[in-house]
């Protein structure tokens, strides 16, 4: 992926382009092409990324929520579960899966309202569940899980136990939630200085699972060192 100016940006009212790739809803399913080139450091050539990807929903929730008490930012579980199917050309490459499909906006920049968040979502037999909580800029902290149904109707749930989890070789800090607050790595499948996602086995809400997980840290991005390295990581083209 690569940073790109505004003017590499089309927003319409059901495509979004950055670039050469798109994202589009075409009435059953949201189509993400992409057309990119791997331009990271120590790479001598620009290796093309190039396919498609196919998120079906099978439940959508209408109801967002805001994660401070201001409403400065605000995440929206758009479809909390969903069937994918991955079609790559560069590199060659398919799979079909198990997905899920969400999003954030608000009026500042992440680091602005946040140091550190932790969140998880997993399939559940009738539905799925996600669990989020992290520490404010401010210092407050925040907790919740949310069950939902398998129309995608959202339910405030008991929050399980903190369950922690080896650090990442980046050192990064990862917390899920769990029944008898213990969850174990599967996979860990990115691990950045500042942003870690894996797969993990765990039991919750009584069944056994299979969960994706993401912690980010918004002070280790805001490091000097760190925004040294993003360019070389995620170069940006236009202004």
């Amino acid at each position: 992926m690569t940073e790109r100016g505004r003017g590499d940006v089309t927003q319409e009212r059901d495509v979004l382009a950055i670039g050469p790739s798109s994202v589009r809803w075409t009435g059953d399913a949201l189509e993400i092409d992409i057309e990119e080139r791997d331009k990271r450091l120590g790479i001598p050539w620009q290796r093309r990324v190039r396919g498609k990807v196919r998120v079906f929903p099978e439940a959508l929730n209408p109801v967002s929520y805001a994660l401070d008490p201001e409403a400065r930012h605000i995440w929206h579980c758009l479809a909390p579960r969903a069937r994918i199917e991955v079609e790559m050309k560069q590199p060659a490459l398919s799979w079909k899966g198990r997905a899920y499909l969400d999003s954030n906006r608000g009026n500042e920049s992440l680091e602005e309202g946040f140091d550190v968040w932790h969140w998880s979502r997993a399939h559940l037999s009738d539905g799925a569940a996600v669990c989020y909580e992290g520490r404010r800029h401010d210092g407050s902290h925040f907790a919740s899980a949310i069950r939902f149904d398998r129309h995608g109707v959202p339910e405030s749930a008991p929050l399980p136990l903190a369950a922690p989890m080896p650090n990442t070789l980046w050192q990064m800090e990862r917390k899920t939630r769990a029944d008898r607050g213990h969850a174990s790595v599967i996979k860990t499948w990115e691990d950045a200085p500042f942003y870690a996602r894996s797969t993990l086995a765990s039991r919750l809400y009584g069944e056994q699972v299979v969960a994706v997980q993401e912690s980010l840290d918004m002070r280790r991005f805001t490091s000097p060192i760190v925004q040294f390295m993003l360019p070389y990581r995620m170069p940006r083209i236009g202004s």
